[in-house]
């Protein structure tokens, strides 16, 4: 009698945790798996004109336990340098640099149709100081000697279908230029 007694205490003690545990299970794996499309676009400004506009578009998968979506885009540019030879003879070489845009992207259900985006955004370019007059730091111009920005980001959004958002809003020292990144979220029916 005792041992039923401890049982019934032992089984209400724990029924309202594993009840609280499973409803909360029910919410994050209620929200399907939900086929998202997102458009990642990098813009640059002088001022108020507008230099470039570069969209990414990506599939991701929205889940509970979602895997990372990436994208890789870019090319290896040559740099010069000098090598000495034999006799002290200088020697044209080269050694190659990444410059692109690499982002990874990963969706969460929230809840009423609320998306947790976490998004990680590098971008590298070759910027010719000596050629760009817009150059603020005259001591960034070494004639035809390349620099390379690089811009990184980690941020997460919570965005709804259709819905658009401003990220990042940052100025290069050197150029003066400014680089921004919208983000937009499709759900795919």
């Amino acid at each position: 009698m005792k041992r039923t007694i401890g049982l019934l205490i032992l089984f209400c003690l724990l029924m309202p945790v594993s009840s609280v545990s499973a409803g909360q299970d029910t919410d994050a794996t209620s929200a399907a798996e939900v086929p998202l499309k997102m458009q990642i676009v990098v813009s640059r400004f002088q001022g108020e004109k507008k230099i470039s506009t570069i969209p990414y578009t990506l599939t991701v998968v929205s889940a509970a336990r979602s895997e990372t979506t990436r994208l890789r885009m870019g090319v290896d540019v040559p740099v010069p340098q000098t090598v000495i030879g034999e006799g002290n003879t200088a020697k044209a070489s080269y050694i190659y640099r990444s410059v692109g845009t690499n982002i990874d992207c990963t969706a969460r259900p929230v809840s009423g149709g609320v998306f947790r985006i976490t998004l990680a955004v590098s971008d590298t370019s070759v910027f010719m100081p000596d050629a760009d007059k817009r150059a603020v730091d005259p001591a960034s111009r070494v004639p035809g000697v390349p620099a390379f920005r690089t811009f990184t980001s980690n941020f997460n959004l919570l965005l709804k279908d259709g819905q658009v958002a401003q990220h990042t809003a940052a100025t290069d020292p050197v150029s003066g230029e400014v680089l921004r990144i919208d983000v937009t979220l499709s759900v795919i029916k």
